[in-house]
C-alpha cells in the first residue's frame, strides 16, 4: 500500500513538473465563476497575460503555470486543471478551425477600474446594492471611487474602465425612488455651488458630458439602471430645462420635448420624458424604461444572449461569454430598455420578448456597454429599499458574469490608451 501511495505521489510530481498552463473552466465544472475573473484580473494586473478562450467551456481562461497561481485559484475557491504544453498547444490549433465558432484572445495589462458613486461624498445607503460595487468586491477585483468632483477636475483620463449605476444625471435626485437623503442631496448641492454651477442639473449635465468625452477619447463606459438612461437624457436635453420646479425652483421649458436633441445621445433616440408630478412623484425618467409608467417593474421572464462569431464579431462575443445563454430577467428602475428607443447604431446583444437588456456601442476611440435593470440577483426588500445581495450564495450568476467580461474587455487591446 506505501509502495502504490509512493508511486502515485511521484507521478503527480512528474505531471505537476511537466505542466506548463494552467486551465481554469468557465462551464458546469467550475467551482465558483465569479471568483475565476479576479483569478484573470490578478493575473493581468501583475504584467501576466491570460488568454481568454472564446466559447470553448464556457470562454475559460488559460494562463501559464505557477505554483503561485495554483495556489492563488485554491484559495479562492476556483476550479482550474493544470495541462501540459502539447494539451494547451492542441486546444489552441481546435479553437483556430474556421469551422468552429471558437477563438483565442489574449489578454493584456489589467484595466484600471472606477466606480462612479455618491459614497464618495455622502452615506448613501443605497448604494450597498450597486451589482458593479458588489461583484468587484467579491471578485476580489481592485477599484477607485469616484464622483462629481474628481470628474469635473478632469481626472478620468488617469482611468480605464468607468461604471455608472442607479445615478440621475438629470439632475432630479432620484425623483420617487425615495433613496436619497438630505445628506446626500447636500452634497451634490455644495459641490455644485463649489464648482460655480447655478444648478445641480447643470453641474450633472457638464458631468456627462464629460463621461461621453473620456469614452470618445478611448476610454470604456459600463452603466447599468437609470445610469444609463439618465446620462443620454442629461446629453440630449443640453440647453433645454427639463427639470421641475420642485426640484431646483424654477419650472421646465414647455416646448422641452421638441427641442431634445438625440444626436448627441450614445444609445437612445425618439423617447419621450416622463412629465413631472411633483417631488418624488414619478420614479421613472422616460420611455427608454421599459417599465416607464408602472414603477419598479417586478419580472419574471427571462432574455437570451446573442450567439455572435467568435472570429468575426470578437467584441460581443467577449461580452457574451457564459455558461448559460438564457438568463433570468430582473427589475430596476430602469428596468430594460424600450427597443423603438435603442438607436440603430447600437448593438443588441441580449434581448427579452418585448425589450432590450444589454446593448453595445462605440464613440470616437472608446466604447460603451448599457445593461438594464438593478442587480442580477437582487430581492426587493421593503418600500424602495433593497436587500444587499450575498455573491456567496450565487458563484455562478451568468447575470453577473455579464458585468465580468465588461470588466475584463479592455484587456483585450494591447496599446496603452492615448488621452
Amino acid at each position: 500500500m506505501k509502495r502504490h501511495l509512493t508511486i502515485l505521489l511521484f507521478l503527480s510530481a512528474i505531471i505537476a513538473a511537466r505542466a506548463s498552463s494552467i486551465l481554469i473552466p468557465m462551464d458546469d465544472q467550475q467551482a465558483n465563476h465569479l471568483k475565476a475573473y479576479g483569478i484573470a484580473y490578478k493575473m493581468l494586473k501583475d504584467d501576466q497575460d491570460v488568454d481568454w478562450l472564446l466559447n470553448y467551456r464556457g470562454g475559460a481562461f488559460l494562463i501559464k503555470h505557477s505554483a503561485a497561481l495554483e495556489t492563488e485559484c485554491r484559495v479562492r475557491g476556483v476550479s482550474f486543471e493544470s495541462i501540459t504544453d502539447s494539451r494547451a498547444a492542441s486546444i489552441r490549433q481546435q479553437l483556430a478551425d474556421p469551422d468552429l465558432n471558437m477563438n483565442v484572445v489574449t489578454l493584456h495589462k489589467a484595466a484600471k477600474i472606477i466606480v462612479y458613486s455618491p459614497i464618495k461624498v455622502s452615506p448613501s445607503e443605497f448604494e450597498n446594492t450597486d451589482a458593479v460595487l458588489l461583484v468587484l468586491t467579491y471578485a476580489e477585483i481592485p477599484f477607485e471611487v469616484v464622483y462629481d468632483e474628481e470628474i469635473l477636475k478632469g481626472d478620468l483620463p488617469k482611468y480605464d474602465w468607468l461604471h455608472l449605476h442607479h445615478e440621475d444625471f438629470t439632475g432630479q435626485f432620484g425623483r420617487a425612488i425615495h433613496r436619497q437623503t438630505l445628506a446626500d442631496i447636500k452634497a451634490q448641492e455644495d459641490i455644485a455651488k463649489k464648482y460655480g454651477f447655478s444648478k445641480v442639473s447643470t453641474m450633472k449635465l457638464a458631468v456627462a458630458k464629460a463621461i461621453k468625452e473620456f469614452c470618445a477619447g478611448g476610454g470604456y463606459l459600463f452603466a447599468m439602471c437609470s445610469g444609463a438612461e439618465t446620462l443620454d437624457i442629461a446629453l440630449a436635453a443640453e440647453g433645454v430645462d427639463i427639470v421641475g420646479s420642485a426640484y431646483d425652483g424654477d419650472g421646465t421649458d414647455p416646448d422641452a420635448q421638441a427641442k431634445l436633441d438625440f444626436t448627441k445621445t450614445l444609445a437612445f433616440g425618439n423617447f419621450t420624458l416622463e412629465g413631472d408630478n411633483g417631488y418624488r412623484g414619478f420614479s421613472t425618467f422616460s420611455d427608454i424604461n421599459s417599465a416607464a409608467g408602472r414603477g419598479y417593474d417586478q419580472t419574471a421572464g427571462f432574455f437570451e444572449l446573442f450567439n455572435f462569431s467568435a472570429k468575426w464579431d470578437v467584441i460581443p462575443a467577449m461580452l457574451t461569454q457564459n455558461h448559460e445563454h438564457i438568463i433570468k430577467e430582473f427589475f430596476g428602475q430602469t428596468t430594460a430598455f424600450r427597443k423603438a428607443a435603442v438607436k440603430p447604431s447600437s448593438l443588441v446583444m441580449g434581448e427579452g420578448k418585448t425589450s432590450d437588456r444589454y446593448i453595445y456601442g462605440e464613440v470616437g476611440r472608446g466604447q460603451w456597454t448599457f445593461y438594464g435593470g438593478h442587480d442580477p440577483e437582487g430581492v426587493r426588500g421593503g418600500g424602495s429599499w433593497r436587500t444587499p445581495t450575498d455573491l456567496n450564495l450565487h458563484p455562478h450568476s451568468p447575470g453577473y458574469r455579464l458585468i465580468l467580461n465588461n470588466v475584463l474587455f479592455p484587456s483585450a487591446r494591447k496599446k496603452k490608451r492615448k488621452t
